[in-house]
C-alpha cells in the first residue's frame, strides 16, 4: 500500500506536466496552411516590360509626332471647339480580368487556343451615342479595342464565336468591304477551318472584341 502511494506521488507531477503541455500545444490545423496561403512561385517580370525612361521617350515621341497633327485636323473640322487629343485608353482592372476569363472560356468551348491579344487603334465618331444607344463620353477621341487571335497555319487571325459555337475568323465575316461580304478568295485558304459567313451568322454569334473604356488627356499626366 505504501509502495502504491509512493508511485502515485511520483506520477502525479508527470501527469500534471503532460496535461499542461497538451493544453498549450496548438491544434494541428492551426499549423496547416490554408489554400490561399500556400506557397506560390514568385512571378518574374515579362520580357516586354520597359523602363520609365523608355516610357517617357515614347510618350514624348507621340507628343511631337502626333498630337499637333491631330489638333490641326480637329481645328479644321470644328473651328469653334477646342480639342485636346487623347493620350491614353484605360480599362477597369476587374473588367479586364473578367474579359480574360470570358474569352478563355469561349475559346475552350470552341476547342481553340488564344494565341495573342491584338490592340487596334480606333477613333470614336462625332456623335452623342454609340449604335447600341449607350452614351459616347468622348466623341472624336482616339481609343483602342482588343481582339483575341488564334493561330491558323502559322499566322494569327482575330476571331469570334459563331452561332454554331465554333471559332470564326473576323476577316471572313467583316473584311475591308464590310460586314457580311463573301470574300471568296480569302476563304479558300481556310475553307476547312472557317466556312463562308453571312451577316445573319455574325449577328447571331458572340463577339470577343473589347472596348468602351475611358480615354482622354490624363487629368494629371504621368509623364
Amino acid at each position: 500500500m505504501k509502495n502504491t502511494k509512493k508511485v502515485t506521488h511520483l506520477l502525479m507531477p508527470i501527469l500534471l506536466m503532460a496535461l499542461i503541455a497538451c493544453q498549450q500545444q496548438p491544434k494541428k490545423e492551426d499549423h496547416e496552411e490554408k489554400p490561399d496561403q500556400e506557397h506560390r512561385e514568385k512571378v518574374k517580370p515579362p520580357k516586354q516590360i520597359i523602363s520609365l525612361e523608355e516610357s517617357k521617350n515614347l510618350y514624348d515621341n507621340y507628343t511631337r509626332n502626333r498630337v499637333e497633327i491631330i489638333q490641326q485636323f480637329e481645328a479644321e473640322r470644328s473651328p469653334e471647339e477646342a480639342f485636346d487629343p487623347a493620350r491614353f485608353a484605360a480599362f477597369d482592372y476587374a473588367g479586364i480580368k473578367q474579359y480574360i476569363a470570358f474569352i478563355e472560356q469561349e475559346a475552350k468551348e470552341a476547342g481553340v487556343d488564344i494565341s495573342s491579344l491584338r490592340l487596334y487603334f480606333a477613333n470614336y465618331p462625332d456623335k452623342e451615342k454609340f449604335p447600341d444607344g449607350k452614351k459616347l463620353v468622348h466623341p472624336r477621341q482616339n481609343s483602342i479595342f482588343i481582339v483575341p487571335t488564334i493561330d491558323v497555319d502559322g499566322q494569327d487571325f482575330g476571331f469570334f464565336i459563331g452561332e454554331d459555337g465554333k471559332a470564326k475568323l473576323i476577316k471572313d465575316a467583316v473584311g475591308p468591304n464590310g460586314i457580311g461580304v463573301n470574300h471568296s478568295t480569302s476563304n479558300q485558304a481556310h475553307a476547312s477551318f472557317v466556312p463562308s459567313l453571312s451577316a445573319p451568322v455574325l449577328q447571331g454569334g458572340q463577339s470577343l472584341n473589347y472596348n468602351r473604356g475611358q480615354s482622354g488627356p490624363p487629368p494629371s499626366p504621368d509623364f
